[in-house]
């Protein structure tokens, strides 16, 4: 039987922090709009901030749909699934926003993931998401599936690209300063990234 919770804390947390992989799902206003669900990963990427506050880090890619949404309404669901151990399936319905390089809270979203080079994966927002519903499930169907190690492959395209490169990178994609149904997706060009405190 499905349960909602008030917090994300206890067990809760622990098996949200657990799990290598989760998944977002977001859409536009629109009904015939493009409903976007995307896998996430990366060791060190995913945050607890407090009991209703979580964060992931939004890489390069060759789209910016969630982006383009969360500017538009806020909706966003994040899904974790047990492929390993008791069944369990997670779900945070809330309202998200991407926190842009040059937004001053960027530093301090970003003190959150201190296990990984963010310098590596062409980092360009910190998507932080307020839940508003916390429920689980069994996830009696969910399959075991083993987890090995994260690919390396997204470090190594990432990490040659300065933050001009990477600009000129993005505004080559169709789909990175506009979503799919014309929305705007990530500003152009990107904020340089902060230098750390010497």
């Amino acid at each position: 039987m499905g349960k909602t919770h008030e917090r994300i804390d206890g067990r809760l947390r622990a098996f949200i922090e657990a799990q290598p992989l989760f998944f977002t799902a977001t859409a536009p206003l629109d009904g015939d709009g493009t409903v976007n669900l995307s896998p996430k990963g990366l060791t060190g990427s995913f945050a607890v901030i407090d009991e209703l506050t979580v964060a992931y880090l939004d890489f390069a890619g060759s789209t910016a749909e969630t982006v383009a949404h969360l500017r538009e309404n806020g909706r966003i669901t994040l899904m974790w699934c047990a492929f390993q151990g008791p069944p369990n399936i997670v779900r945070v319905h809330g309202r998200g926003e991407p926190v842009f390089r040059d937004d001053p809270r960027w530093e301090g979203l970003l003190a959150h993931f201190p296990d990984i080079d963010v310098t590596r994966h062409g980092l360009r927002a910190i998507v932080l998401v307020t839940a508003e519903l916390i429920r689980d499930s069994c996830g009696y169907g969910v399959p075991f599936m083993a987890y090995d190690e994260d690919r390396d492959l997204h470090g190594k395209r990432f990490a040659r690209e300065d933050d001009a490169s990477l600009s000129a990178y993005f505004a080559k994609k169709d789909h990175i300063a506009s979503s799919i149904d014309g929305l705007p997706g990530l500003p152009l060009p990107l904020p340089p990234l902060p230098q750390p405190a010497q």
